[in-house]
């Protein structure tokens, strides 16, 4: 298919790239030209982006953006289009500019401006476009591409178009490894003082007794995972933190417990693993290098995936400093203050760095659920926790898109405080309808 362009820019490439990917299962499938005599000589599937007239193609009208080189707040109107919110209206056989408003979400344009920050110094998504005008809930990016593939069917019956499949990737972060093995007998005594002056003898109880080894610790869910993941046929992706200093939020059981790292090597020979960068290491660079060291030292294998300890990156900083340490895959893109879509998109892509006017080799693969959101941010219950997950898999199949969910071991455990939340997850991974082609 080919492409006819006044202007080709670094982000017109990139995002046809992409679109060319999700359409065609090729991203060279469409050939940008400024040439307009060749282009009115082709034969076949034309697009036409420019103010240009050209017959028997499909006009797409620019709204500028792709073109310019600049990073400038942006007055958007958001007008409807079958029943969904779209932006950069401009006219042509599409009423909108598909193309920059794809590039818009996908670059996070918008977190390169000047922003309010949450409570944990993060992108505040209530500051996003997505959440501004309600569409953080859908996969907005995947469904105009799905009516831009009908549009194409329509024009060149004969084309062949690429038929995206649903896929399912379960990952867990693993910041508590263990609720009280493995982490010595300091924090342990701490931990049993406070039971005990609160007096909570539940939790010293089971302390105790595990151990002593006469229970099972409320965390580990290990076997009973790899049960669930041999049943349902997958492979899940794990991600650890290994911070050295156990302050703040890492609060891991330290590095050095034998316990920790003989659960990484059994999960590197089986699974998939990644680096949890620790919230330390987003102010102390030097950190990022030693954990990812850590890792591939106890593996046994190089680490090339990660996902931030408590979803804390800015850009382009966080991604720059992952790329130069051998990161070439990132499940970050999410929120950690609210489920959704912070790219509006249920695709993997690669990180566009809008600084550098740049695409980069950094692969990103977005989550639309934390079970940590659904808990601790928008205070659901287990019950309605099960009703936004199974949304969330409805409109990603509507669009065969890529659903990636994020799991603790702490929350699928046997605290009490979670109860509920073990029988969510295996009733969701269950579910005959989910594996249905």
């Amino acid at each position: 298919m080919t492409l006819f362009t006044s202007h080709i820019t670094p982000r017109l490439c990139y995002i046809i790239e992409f679109v060319s990917k999700e359409l065609f299962d090729d991203p060279a499938a469409i050939r940008i030209t400024d040439d307009p005599t060749s282009f009115s000589q082709t034969t076949g599937p034309r697009f036409n982006y420019s103010e240009e007239t050209f017959h028997d193609c499909l006009h797409l009208r620019p709204n500028g953006l792709l073109f310019e080189t600049t990073i400038q707040p942006i007055e958007i109107t958001c007008i409807t289009y079958n029943d969904q919110k779209a932006f950069f209206p401009t006219g042509g056989d599409l009423p909108f500019d598909i193309f920059a408003a794809s590039f818009y979400l996908l670059s996070r344009y918008e977190e390169y401006l000047p922003h309010p920050k949450d409570e944990y110094g993060r992108f505040a998504h209530t500051h996003s476009l997505a959440s501004k005008e309600g569409f953080l809930d859908q996969p907005l990016i995947n469904i105009w591409l799905q009516d831009l593939r009908k549009k194409l069917s329509r024009l060149y019956p004969g084309l062949v178009l690429h038929k995206p499949t649903f896929k399912f990737i379960p990952t867990y972060d693993i910041d508590t490894a263990w609720s009280y093995r493995y982490k010595g007998w300091r924090r342990n005594l701490g931990g049993s003082l406070k039971a005990l002056v609160a007096g909570n003898w539940s939790k010293l109880r089971e302390r105790v007794a595990v151990l002593r080894g006469l229970e099972q610790d409320p965390y580990d869910v290990y076997e009973w995972l790899d049960s669930l993941h041999l049943y349902c046929r997958m492979r899940p992706y794990y991600f650890f933190l290994g911070a050295a200093r156990q302050e703040a939020v890492d609060r891991n059981v330290p590095v050095t417990a034998s316990g920790l790292q003989e659960l990484i090597r059994y999960y590197a020979a089986g699974s998939r693993i990644g680096v949890h960068p620790s919230w330390q290491s987003g102010d102390q660079e030097h950190l990022l290098k030693e954990e990812i060291e850590w890792m591939e030292y106890i593996s046994g294998q190089r680490i090339n995936r990660s996902r931030q300890h408590y979803i804390r990156f800015t850009l382009p900083v966080t991604y720059r400093r992952l790329l130069h340490y051998g990161i070439d895959q990132d499940y970050s893109m999410g929120y950690g203050s609210i489920n959704g879509f912070r790219a509006s998109v249920a695709s993997s892509f690669y990180w566009y760095d809008l600084e550098k006017e740049e695409k980069t080799p950094l692969r990103l693969f977005p989550f639309c659920f934390m079970d940590a959101n659904s808990y601790y941010e928008q205070q659901l219950t287990a019950a309605a926790a099960m009703t936004e997950l199974t949304q969330y898999y409805r409109r990603i199949r509507k669009v065969n898109g890529l659903m990636i969910t994020i799991w603790h071991n702490s929350i699928l455990g046997r605290d009490p405080e979670f109860a509920g939340w073990r029988e969510v997850y295996e009733t969701f991974l269950k579910q005959e309808v989910f594996w249905e082609s």
